[in-house]
């Protein structure tokens, strides 16, 4: 493909005459795009640190990753520092559509070069980070990090049986919600802390039940040290299985669910942490069914939980609509969490995030309430017509309006400009 493609410039007259036609089409099924439009410019998405730097972190713990979790690939131009990982991050929201937040994890402290374990870090430790969200207008969530360390070597942390291990994860756990806390104070707008841990077996266990014992009076001991609502959301994400822990996860679905629903806690569904062939999308409506809001967690597992970037497939499309036909947009922390480096890792963001994004635009400008009547009628003729005619209505048209009104390139623009970065910057890192 000639190189061309990727740098020319788009009429701005050619984009919204498109736009005019496809919102006309549009408007001949009840949907107002300029609607839709409006209200896909206030979802925001999380992006998550960890897909710049293959999840190292700064604190040189000198663990390997570890715990169920596996980066692969060596494309030039990791990001070594915290200055590093913020420039490639603003690189990549300058491309991506609308306003979005930052995920961060607790191994991404500035300590100025001390060492200070994870369970005596606290706010001042992530000022920085909270000081370039402000800069930037964004939004900021927060992760323990429950993996990577010399006491999480053996695969166990919040619910091992050493009283002293645990302590200091409980203790780990206390700090990072105090540090949720403080961020979402700075930035006036809530920070939603989330908890996963690696916790298995990689064979057969005897005892299934004392680890999960162990994992609830972890987790209340952490809970129970008041902070403020407002300002910190608390959520707890389960796992099938992980690397090293095939057989056995003390955190599965089953037991966060239960979790979640006892002790009010957001509940993190990962799209990567099912079965293969088990999407998420029935467990939404199943679990607002009794929570009022959920953390979602969007990753691409092929074969397992690989966390490959996010594209706009059958999955991430079903999971769009049904957070816009049940209203649950405005209930629903939506975050990524991949980690490629196998590709251009600004690159990376760009594709997952844009692609969250197109497949919510599809959702919303979708013709909701005729398919509802259809089904309720009983015309499942006409509903499943209908679905199968709206993959062939001009959303892109819309897409590439939005891109257009929102200042970011339109269509394969964009990676003109991550081209330019990887020659300029990232290929100068060692």
């Amino acid at each position: 493909m000639s190189a061309t493609i990727f740098t020319s410039t788009v009429n701005p007259a050619s984009v919204e005459s498109a736009y005019k036609a496809a919102k006309d089409r549009y408007a001949a099924l009840g949907v107002d795009t300029d609607a839709a439009l409006q209200r896909l410019a206030g979802i925001p998405i999380s992006l998550h640190c960890w897909q710049g730097d293959d999840v190292g972190g700064f604190e040189n713990a000198g663990e390997e990753l570890g715990a169920g979790l596996a980066v692969t690939g060596n494309f030039l131009g990791k990001a070594r520092t915290p200055e590093e990982l913020r420039g490639d991050t603003v690189k990549a929201l300058s491309l991506i559509p609308g306003k979005h937040r930052f995920n961060l994890h607790a191994l991404y402290a500035e300590t100025g070069g001390k060492r200070v374990d994870r369970n005596a870090l606290a706010p001042e430790h992530f000022q920085g980070w909270i000081d370039w969200c402000k800069e930037q207008g964004l939004g900021m969530d927060f992760n323990p990090s429950y993996f990577s360390h010399p006491k999480a070597s053996d695969g166990m942390t919040l619910a091992h049986a050493d009283v002293g291990i645990r302590k200091f994860w409980i203790e780990h756990g206390i700090a990072c919600r105090q540090i949720g806390a403080a961020i979402g104070a700075a930035l006036g707008s809530a920070c939603v802390t989330n908890v996963w841990i690696p916790d298995g077996m990689k064979d057969l266990p005897i005892d299934r039940l004392a680890p999960r014992e162990r994992l609830t009076a972890a987790l209340d001991e952490i809970f129970a040290v008041p902070v403020n609502g407002k300002h910190n959301l608390d959520a707890v994400e389960s796992k099938l299985f992980g690397i090293g822990s095939e057989s056995y996860v003390v955190g599965s679905h089953e037991y966060y669910l239960g979790y979640a629903l006892t002790r009010k806690k957001l509940l993190c569904l990962d799209t990567g942490h099912f079965h293969p062939t088990e999407t998420i999308v029935d467990k939404i409506s199943a679990v607002f069914s009794h929570l009022d809001e959920i953390l979602l967690h969007v990753s691409r597992g092929i074969r397992w939980d690989s966390d490959h970037v996010v594209v706009v497939d059958e999955t991430l499309m079903a999971i769009a609509q049904e957070l816009v036909r049940n209203n649950y947009v405005g209930r629903t922390h939506i975050g990524l969490d991949f980690f490629d480096a196998s590709i251009n890792r600004v690159a990376a963001w760009v594709i997952g995030t844009r692609s969250m994004i197109k497949a919510l635009l599809a959702a919303l400008v979708e013709p909701t309430q005729q398919l509802r009547d259809m089904e309720n009628a009983g015309d499942f003729t006409g509903r499943l017509a209908m679905l199968e005619e709206m993959k062939s209505m001009p959303s892109a048209a819309v897409w590439d309006y939005y891109c257009l009104k929102q200042n970011v390139p339109v269509g394969p623009a964009w990676i003109g400009e991550v081209k330019k970065y990887e020659t300029e910057v990232l290929s100068k890192r060692q």
